[in-house]
């Protein structure tokens, strides 16, 4: 019985596979009409049918595989964008801001991922107002994807005299960028703006308008891309996480319409849920959606941040009923 493999043979990464799986349906199919013709080659062509379904077995054992894995990498793409946003608390927000983005930066090189700047605004004291990264490499926003929200940090800034403690704030968005998306965006609805990016003196960036910032009007949702020396390729990523933006903010949409069945899980992907609390004083960094700490914050903010993702992946599997209770006071 021929197998149906027009699926097969839509996918640019399995239509070689499918060509292959054809031309042994067509052997296949002469050996069978030849044995019709003479049964005195039954065993012989035993041997070659068996042979040849094995091989049939493989190659689709092969695209199903392939299949399989576009699935999952459109689920869990390995392209995100990593967006850190200073918040309340001025200048100690914004060097958090920074230290926030260097330990997402260094966990992912433990991770080997890849990773850029796609655009960064800095404060007078030099942490980032805000900044966007891209970050490359296998499983990336699956490991991440819990990390939207709003990020608290208790300590007595370098800055302050009387020994004061300081509440600051600093918000982390997790972009992933998938290859198809459902979106469909009318140029109208677009204002593109080019100007010269930043950078040292001399350099290309400086001299032509290579920054492209793209304002999704109905939202007023707007971003910015000064890493590429073209003003096209700036242009094709300012649009990719213009979409990635837009369907998160779609699926916040979607998720704050089911919030109170959602109470248990972990997040909703929303960058306004504060979800963790970095206490300097008693060395203790306290997820609010586990309600769980981990102590030794000079490690974890080099970037030693594998205890915490594992936890809430492994949670994030049964639901979520927290444990414990919040050391934090809010």
């Amino acid at each position: 019985m021929s197998a149906d493999i027009s699926k097969y043979k839509e996918n640019n990464k399995t239509r070689f596979l499918a060509e292959d799986f054809e031309r042994l349906e067509r052997e296949e199919a002469e050996i069978l009409k030849l044995l019709e013709t003479d049964p005195s080659l039954k065993e012989l062509s035993e041997e070659e049918l068996s042979s040849i379904k094995n091989q049939k077995d493989t190659l689709l054992s092969q695209m199903e595989e392939i299949l399989k894995s576009e699935i999952e990498e459109e689920e869990f793409p390995n392209e995100i964008i990593l967006e850190v946003r200073a918040g309340a608390g001025g200048e100690e927000a914004s060097l958090f801001a920074e230290e926030l983005a260097q330990m997402y930066l260094a966990y992912g090189a433990a991770q080997g991922w890849q990773s850029a700047v796609v655009d960064e605004s800095k404060s007078a004291t030099g942490g980032y107002k805000e900044a966007s990264f891209e970050i490359h490499g296998r499983n990336c926003f699956k490991k991440l994807r819990f990390e939207t929200g709003v990020h608290r940090v208790q300590r007595v800034p370098a800055t302050e005299k009387s020994g004061r403690i300081h509440t600051s704030t600093a918000s982390v968005a997790i972009l992933p960028l998938r290859k198809k998306t459902k979106l469909e965006i009318k140029d109208a609805d677009l204002l593109i703006e080019f100007s010269r990016a930043g950078g040292k003196g001399g350099q290309n960036v400086n001299k032509v308008e290579t920054a492209v910032r793209i304002v999704h009007k109905p939202t007023n949702i707007d971003v910015r891309c000064t890493s590429e020396r073209s003003q096209l390729k700036n242009k094709e990523k300012a649009m990719a996480i213009l979409i990635a933006k837009l369907e998160q903010k779609k699926e916040e949409e979607e998720a704050s319409k089911f919030s109170e069945s959602r109470k248990n899980q972990i997040g909703t992907g929303d960058r306004s849920e504060k979800i963790r609390t970095y206490n300097f004083l008693q060395d203790r960094v306290t997820d609010h959606r586990l309600k769980q700490s981990w102590h030794n914050l000079p490690i974890i903010m080099a970037g030693n941040i594998d205890d915490i993702i594992d936890t809430l992946e492994e949670r994030s599997k049964t639901g979520f009923e927290a444990n414990g209770s919040d050391e934090d006071e809010e």
